[in-house]
Formats: C-alpha cells, structure tokens, sequence
C-alpha cells in the first residue's frame, strides 16, 4: 500500500500547489521540471535540510547522504526538495562559527516556514550545524528528523591513537616546549584526517549528534556511526522514510523534544563525558521551544552521573571506537535507571523502550556501571562573586589536583593581548597563577570563540606544566582538555561584570566540589575600580550587518547566547501569497 493512503490532516504543502487559479498554477509550473503530476496530489513534500559545503569540510559529505535520504522519501510516497542551507565551517570561519550560529537557525527557519514543507530531515556533523538546524526547525514546530553526519575515521600519530583536534593542542605544546620537532608536527595532518566525517574524538560535533539523539530527534542507534560506514547510508535511507511518517502523523518537534527529554541529555552528556558546548547549545534549543531548562539543571542532574565512555580529550579512544564497543545504546543501557522513561523518539515511543539488550563489547572503551572510570562526570556549574550568572567546567577533562585550587590572577585584556605577551620569558605567571582571558564572551569578541583553553607560557612548558587553572568568559573546543573555567557570565563586556575588575595579582579561588568561583578583593576596592581603558578599547564594534544585529541583540552565555528576539517559537503558518 501507498503509505500516504489513508492520511489524515491535508498537508501543509497544499497551502502552496492544491486548488485552482494563478497562485497555485505558479507553484506547480515552476516546480514541474519533469517531476510528475502525482507530486502535487497531497503527498508529503519533505526538504532535506543540507549542510554540505565544501568550506565545511566536515559536512562535505552529507550531499551523498541527501541522497540515500531521497530514495527513502521517493519509496515512502513523499517527494523529496533539497534545501541547501547555510553551513559553518568549525575550523575555518574567522572570528568563530559561534558568531553564525543563531544566522544559520533564522535562515533555516525562514526557508522552511517560506515554503511549501510537511516534513524535514536535518543533515548536519560540524559543531554548529546540528545546534542551528534545531534551533531553526523547533522555531517553526514542523515534523523533523535529524541525520548526523558522523564522525571521521580514527587518527594515528607514532602509532598511537591521536584525535583530531584533541591532538593538536597536546602536540603543538610539545612543539612550544621543545620536545616535538616542527616538522614531525607538520606531518601528523594527513595522519589526523584520514576520512570523511567530522572530529573523531567527543568534541563538539560528536557530542551535538548524540545530544540530537538523546533528545530523541534521530533514529535510535544512529548517532555515532562512522561517516564512511555504509550503515549511515542505510540509516539516511530509513530516515527519509520516516520524514513522509512523520508528516502523515503531524508529529512535530514540540511533541518530541519535552522537558524529559532535556533530563535525558544530561545524563547522557555526562556520561560519555561531552562537551562544554553542549550547554550553551541545549539551552537555546529549549528557548526556541519555550522549555524552562537552567544551567543548574546540569549540575542538577548530570553533577552524580558516572564517566563511562573512555574518549579523548577525557580518556583514550575514539568515536570510531566507541562505535565498535557498542555505541551510544550500549551507554545509555548502563544508565537506564537515570533516564526519564516519558521522553519519546521520532518514532513516537520512548527512548527507553530501545534499551537493555546492547551489550558492551569492549570495556576499556565504555566501562560499566558499577566500574566507571569516574564516579560524577557532569558537567559543574560554578557560582560566585566572579560569576553570579554561573561558569562551567568539565572535570573529567580537568586536572584533579587543580580542581580545588588558590593562585593569583595573570590577566590578559583579549586575545590579540594574550599572543603578544604570552611567550615572554619575563612574564610574571608560575605553576600557581591563574591565566585569566577576558573580552572573549558572545559580545565582547564577538562571538564566544574557542580561545579558552590557552597555551602555556614556554617558560613553564619547559619546566614539565602541562595544565594550569586557566578562566574566561569564552568558550573552549569540544576536543580540548584542561582545567579551564568556562563562560563566565556576566562576560567582561557587560555593565556589571566583576571579571573586567579583575587586576593581576588578584587571588582567585576555584573550588569545584563545592562549586565555587570567588575573586579574593575587598568589595571597597572592587567599588572603586573601573575596566582598564585597554580591555574596553578591545571590545567588539560593528557599525553594520550581521555583527552589529549580533552584538546588540545577542543574550549571555548563561541562556544560550541567543538573540533576544529569536527566543520561541512563530510556527510555520504564512499567511499571505506573493503574487
């Protein structure tokens, strides 16, 4: 049978090419282009939301999985659009993807709001990608379902495991230090990047896939598959099929992305020790759908939740790895008990309903649960006088000695300032400072850019450091490791932030088990400082476009770094023609 037989409501398509006269005569005409006349009889129009991009190397992949994804639509009695949709580049953007993120979700929920659309299927890998198309389709409530690219395959260096990202910083430190000539760390490139897909260790990008299935956005089972593996083409193909399902059955994003489903993608970040960027990103996706989710919902909830996934930057392996021992399922198996049994999938029943049968082939990539490799993983939100509005940090990452930690404070007033002076062999910093990086937050830079986990001094990479308490108001890449305090907030830039006060010299306390950030100063003499005139001068300025919609408008990181008038949701009703 014709699975759009026996259909319920009209499709929201018919808006467009059903009934007679000119406008739908346009429609139709336009869109023929040998497509067939059944096209237009009421069957679900369903885009294919495309991130691919050549300067997205990333996603440069996703235009064959768009076209596995077409033949599921096509068998299901759908009829597939390809949407190209912008696309961020991770790794090549300048100032950072994160200024383009909450552009790409207004442009992706535009276009599919705009057009005659039942149904989406969302194509993303690069850290952004996945976060906008979310945004974007939750902002417009239709029927979706996301297909995440998937990650390259492993990475080697001397013979050993080395992810991409992950071992770039650990290398380019030896390279500072000495001990790593510079052209043996030209050569690791090719060895790094060996395949298609994206980052390979639980950065950004392999973290987003999972939270997109953990929110039950994906079909179980599917985050996580290798990008060159075939069964990612199945699941494209499969997924195609289930975008005309879910346009038959309206069953639109808001029915399955609920407060439970947030619970369980903390858990479920907290487990496989994923990324700081996570936050950041899941608090505006819950903003676009009206969700009340808080950064003390993540420690709430993920504070007790153990490590279990053994993955750079927090561990060994890689996703190739993780993919091989048992995937993502056999994670959360470990942690049934801690998921929320309300939370549904796009197939309409819980996620867990597709657990307790997936066993662990390898325990020294995903340890079990009563032998985790740490026993509170999640990600910990810190408060204090240095950040009233919270910061956060990723203790599995983290240095543990350094996690309880005094020291003074090595300010740098922005990036261009940190490179000038951070290789001076007379900089006054030791083991015991505190580095400091400031104007780094959504408006200050603007943008939040992966500058957070700083080099170190050469000086004391010489020595043997090798980590150091290290605090901004910016962001750090998922495949970074460190003791690096995150997303301070209020950010340097903003009226009432203490972090622009701060003098070196200044004691700062970290104290992480008991969640605390203080700067050690009078209140007298905090009062009656003022930001230094350098660090103002390198706050971010636009005069025009898209930065200075941005720096106007762009909300703190403690929310999401959404813009203030993108927060909810407009639905995808359009109520007048163009012509």
């Amino acid at each position: 049978m014709d699975s759009t037989e026996g259909k319920g409501a009209t499709m929201r398509s018919q808006d467009w090419y059903g009934g007679t006269g000119r406008d739908p005569f346009i429609h139709r005409a336009w869109m023929r282009r040998g497509v067939p006349d059944h096209a237009f009889d009421g069957r679900p129009q369903i885009a294919i939301a495309n991130t691919a991009s050549d300067l997205t190397p990333c996603n440069a992949h996703l235009n064959e999985v768009a076209e596995f994804v077409k033949q599921g639509v096509w068998e299901a009695g759908g009829v597939p659009v390809n949407l190209p949709v912008t696309s961020l580049g991770e790794t090549l953007v300048k100032p950072t993807a994160m200024l383009w993120r909450n552009m790409a979700a207004m442009t992706i929920e535009e276009m599919l709001r705009a057009n005659p659309i039942d149904a989406a299927v969302l194509l993303g890998g690069c850290d952004k990608t996945i976060p906008a198309l979310l945004m974007g389709a939750a902002s417009v409530d239709i029927p979706a379902v996301v297909v995440p690219g998937g990650p390259m395959l492993n990475g080697y260096f001397r013979g050993e495991r080395s992810g991409c990202g992950t071992g770039v910083w650990a290398l380019s430190e030896e390279v500072r230090a000495g001990t790593l000539a510079e052209e043996e760390f030209e050569r690791f490139d090719k060895q790094m990047v060996r395949s298609k897909g994206h980052c390979n260790t639980m950065g950004t990008a392999s973290t987003m896939g999972i939270m997109a299935e953990a929110l039950g956005m994906t079909i179980p089972g599917v985050a996580g598959t290798p990008a060159p593996d075939s069964r990612l083409l199945e699941a494209a193909h499969a997924s195609g099929r289930l975008a005309v399902e879910l346009a038959l059955e309206d069953r639109r994003i808001s029915q399955v992305i609920t407060k439970e489903s947030f619970h369980n993608a903390i858990v479920t970040l907290a487990a496989i020790g994923g990324s700081t960027n996570a936050v950041v990103h899941l608090l505006a996706i819950a903003g676009r759908l009206g969700i009340e989710l808080t950064l003390d919902d993540f420690d709430r909830i993920g504070g007790k939740v153990p490590l279990l996934v053994n993955l750079q930057p927090s561990g060994s392996y890689l996703m190739e790895d993780l993919f091989r021992a048992g995937g993502l399922l056999a994670v959360l198996d470990q942690v049934e008990d801690l998921l929320d049994p309300a939370a549904l999938t796009v197939l309409g029943t819980p996620l867990t309903s597709f657990l307790g049968d997936h066993p662990v082939w390898d325990r020294d990539v995903i340890s079990l649960r009563e032998d985790p490799l740490q026993d509170e993983a999640g990600i910990a939100v810190l408060r204090g006088n240095l950040a009233p509005r919270g910061a956060v940090i990723k203790p599995s990452a983290a240095t543990p000695e350094l996690l309880t930690h005094t020291g003074r404070a090595v300010v740098f007033d922005s990036i261009e300032d940190f490179h000038a002076r951070i290789d001076d062999p007379e900089l006054d910093v030791d083991a015991d400072s505190v580095i400091v990086l400031r104007g780094c937050g959504p408006k200050g830079y603007p943008g939040m850019p992966e500058v957070a986990n700083t080099p170190l001094p050469p000086k004391l990479l010489k020595q043997g450091v090798r980590d150091m308490v290290r605090i901004s108001d910016g962001r750090m890449s998922g495949t970074a490791y460190g003791t690096v305090v995150l997303h301070v907030s209020p950010e340097a830039a903003a009226p009432s932030s203490l972090l622009a006060l701060v003098q070196d010299g200044d004691l700062i306390s970290l104290d992480v088990p008991n969640r605390k950030l203080e700067l050690l100063v009078a209140e007298d003499e905090l009062e009656a400082r003022k930001p230094a005139f350098r660090e103002v001068a390198s706050f971010a300025k636009a005069d025009r476009g898209w930065q200075k919609l941005y720096i106007e408008h762009v909300q703190g990181a403690d929310t999401g770094a959404d813009l203030d008038f993108l927060v909810g949701s407009s639905g995808s009703t359009v109520t007048r023609e163009s012509h």
